[in-house]
């Protein structure tokens, strides 16, 4: 059954928050938090996965493995992160089909050379539009519900003007979202979603150069949704980091700052209580 809630709030008109689930732990946080809908990042995902820098190494396959496992462990529906589409055209046919398959509800492609850079990063290169506009048109032919994400680096090099020339092209390809990433004046985000009929995310990206505005302002200036990749992994990092270190300095396995999750409802969130309800059942 085609899973129709990202279709569903884009249509309603209404602003809405996206948090990136780096891991599965985070997943299931987030699905216990109460969002019906999540975002698989290539940049954390790689990190967390692999302990790898965001610069076109993952595979497919492997990308695939981990946005797959997130779809199975939790309820939510899933915009995933496809970097350039892992090729040519007829990867980007194959990376379509197979995120479709997982039950994947969006796919963002974006118009970097490979091997591909994170949009807050510098030295990223854009292919040309029309190399791009390809790549959009093979995923809508390919794809049957899914919706297609089309994302440009070219701010960064090339400024809004060709920012707006690309997502025009982009549009008219049949994307079905839009996304400019790391623009760094509100007035150039207002613009970017003035100009345009479809859905316009945006990427608020911890430490990045997009201002991180609240959510009312960033449903003033005329976005659909904001994703925030980077929350999760960077709270986790710093917790880690805390904790490791009093580990060290005070040889303390049970820190008050960070305060720990609770080992029981833990278990409970990663599902020991069906395994506990199994085993009654038929352990002997």
């Amino acid at each position: 059954m085609t899973d129709t809630r990202l279709k569903d709030k884009l249509a309603s008109g209404e602003f809405f928050v996206v948090p990136g689930v780096h891991d599965m732990i985070a997943a299931l946080m987030a699905e216990r938090a109460g969002f019906d809908i999540v975002y698989g990042s290539g940049y954390w995902t790689t990190a967390s996965a692999y302990g790898l820098p965001d610069a076109g190494i993952v595979t497919y396959t492997q990308m695939l493995d981990r946005m797959a496992t997130v779809k199975r462990t939790v309820s939510s529906a899933l915009i995933a992160d496809a970097d350039t589409g892992f090729g040519g055209l007829l990867n980007v046919h194959h990376t379509v089909k197979g995120y479709e398959g997982a039950g994947i509800s969006a796919i963002q492609l974006e118009d970097q050379e490979f091997p591909k850079k994170c949009g807050h990063t510098p030295g990223k290169r854009v292919v040309p539009t029309e190399d791009m506009v390809e790549k959009i048109k093979v995923a809508v032919e390919a794809r049957e519900t899914m919706l297609i994400i089309a994302r440009t680096d070219a701010y960064q090099t090339y400024g809004l003007d060709e920012t707006l020339r690309r997502l025009e092209a982009y549009d008219k390809a049949g994307a079905d979202i839009l996304f400019a990433e790391a623009i760094t004046t509100e007035e150039e985000m207002r613009k970017v979603c003035e100009t345009f009929g479809k859905p316009v995310m945006v990427n608020i990206a911890n430490g990045g150069v997009t201002p991180p505005l609240p959510a009312k302002d960033l449903a003033d200036i005329g976005f659909a949704f904001s994703i925030y990749p980077s929350l999760s992994s960077l709270v986790a990092a710093k917790a880690i980091e805390q904790a490791f270190a009093q580990l060290r300095d005070d040889g303390n396995g049970e820190p008050n700052e960070p305060p720990l999750f609770d080992f029981k409802e833990f278990c409970s969130l990663i599902g020991f209580e069906d395994v506990w309800a199994f085993d009654k059942k038929w352990a002997r």
